[in-house]
């Protein structure tokens, strides 16, 4: 059972906030082990394995980035481990930025620190709102118009990682 289903939920990027919550409670309230203390071994195990998958549900349905990953795996898009090969205009694109990266590393200049960090930010926001496109184009696409618009998420959320990593990198210095 995937969290969607757990939830009573279709498969989304979006998924409703409020639904995720009072599935949430609702199953909090439903799968809680103290009330099955009288029960079986077997079914207190098993009310134990649902209100973890209840709570593994909850903490990747209410945040956007994991729900992100959540469903390009669920959907087949992306395994783990996967040597996803960027596209080469955009690793070109990143070739300068990286470039400034070291050498700020090596020879510290603020003001080239600010820009970069700048331009990586305006970059970062461009990747956000193309994948806000992409998801709503998602949620409003039949099966086969989905399987398109999957395969540019995925490119979008394999972007991101690069630029996230870059952050991480400035972060440093």
């Amino acid at each position: 059972m995937n969290y969607f289903e757990l939830y009573d939920l279709p498969v989304s990027f979006r998924p409703d906030q409020n639904v995720v919550k009072q599935q949430f409670y609702a199953l909090s309230k439903k799968y809680h082990p103290d009330f099955y203390i009288n029960e079986s071994a077997e079914k207190q195990e098993e009310v134990l394995e649902l209100s973890t998958l209840n709570n593994k549900a909850f903490q990747v349905l209410k945040n956007p980035q994991k729900v992100l990953q959540y469903v390009l795996e669920l959907k087949g898009m992306i395994s783990e481990g996967e040597n996803y090969a960027l596209p080469q205009s955009f690793l070109m694109e990143m070739m300068d930025v990286n470039e400034t990266i070291m050498n700020l590393q090596f020879d510290r200049d603020d003001d080239k620190l600010i820009q970069v960090k700048d331009e990586i930010a305006s970059i970062a926001q461009s990747l956000n709102e193309e994948l806000a496109a992409h998801t709503e184009m998602f949620e409003n696409a039949d099966e086969e118009q989905q399987e398109v618009v999957l395969a540019k998420i995925k490119d979008i959320y394999y972007r991101n990682k690069y630029i996230n990593r870059l952050k991480e990198s400035l972060a440093k210095l």
